[in-house]
């Protein structure tokens, strides 16, 4: 499929929302040039655009100040949403009693480190994890000793976290090799197949996977939704654009699911649409496709 075959018969569009790393972000985890005016032209033309991210809030924060976006911000996946203008919080998912600490008990057990994020942007900090100590100097770093080595002044650190699980967390991690997190992903759905949302994607910045966790029925269509509802918009006004797996609700979903061409192939095939890559214009072909549709 392609950006210029837009059917003159589909509904309006009346939201954009848009993945960032991988999507709105390049391959150098920059905004190119042409992704900002595309989202300045469909902003032009009347249509809402929003960002939803697997990031922290306080890494979404900077791309929506780049592109001009003050709308609510879907961030961990769809398990936090806040406003940028005030930051308060509409929307934070909770785990069922209970589930959460056996989670983390078991993601120790397979000798993973956990990390928990609580709505804490105003207190300074994002995460708990129960270290931060890095590898001697010259050793190399996994993936979350990278994470953490970046991220070490958000960090919270608990070591009984595994004993002692804070309150309001409302998603984590784990991190690690691809086929280390497949089977993590799979104790933790075959442990509470009704109880947790689990997935399993490349790290966008580091040389790891990440095994997400977040309660039952929360994924970035249920953040996205939360939002619409309240503005008075329904599933066939929106159009969902992104590249990873954790993008396949919102794009199965959504009235015009668009998939990168950077994509991978089970997010491609469940798309619409497939437009260009995220460093070859792919927003750029996607407001075509929609100011096609408002034309």
């Amino acid at each position: 499929m392609n950006a210029s075959s837009v059917p003159a018969s589909s509904p309006r569009i009346r939201l954009l929302v848009l993945d960032v790393d991988g999507t709105v972000t390049d391959a150098r985890h920059e905004i190119p040039a042409a992704t900002r005016q595309a989202v300045q032209r469909v902003r032009e033309a009347g249509v809402r655009v929003m960002l939803a991210t697997g990031r922290r809030y306080r890494d979404t924060l900077p791309v929506a100040a780049a592109l001009g976006i003050d709308a609510p911000l879907v961030t961990a996946s769809g398990a936090l949403v806040k406003a940028p203008p005030t930051h308060a919080t509409l929307h934070r998912a909770a785990f069922a009693p209970g589930v959460l600490e056996q989670a983390v008990g078991m993601i120790v057990a397979a000798g993973h480190e956990p990390v928990l994020y609580t709505d804490s942007y105003a207190e300074g900090f994002d995460f708990h994890c129960r270290q931060c100590d890095l590898p001697p100097a010259g050793e190399p770093r996994r993936g979350l000793e990278e994470y953490l080595a970046r991220n070490a002044g958000l960090a919270r650190v608990q070591p009984d976290l595994h004993e002692a699980v804070p309150s309001g967390v409302f998603a984590g991690f784990a991190m690690g090799p691809h086929e280390e997190m497949i089977a993590l992903e799979a104790t933790l759905n075959g442990t509470f197949p009704d109880q947790v949302s689990v997935h399993v994607i490349r790290s966008p910045r580091y040389r790891d996977w990440l095994c997400e966790i977040a309660p039952t029925g929360v994924t970035k269509w249920s953040g996205i939704m939360a939002v619409a509802r309240e503005w008075g918009l329904g599933a066939a006004e929106i159009c969902a654009v992104g590249d990873d797996v954790n993008d396949l609700p919102m794009i199965r979903a959504a009235g015009l699911g668009v998939a990168m061409g950077n994509a991978v192939a089970e997010v491609q095939a469940a798309a619409d649409r497939v437009v260009g890559t995220s460093d070859a214009a792919g927003i750029a072909d996607v407001a075509e496709l929609l100011l096609a549709g408002l034309a």
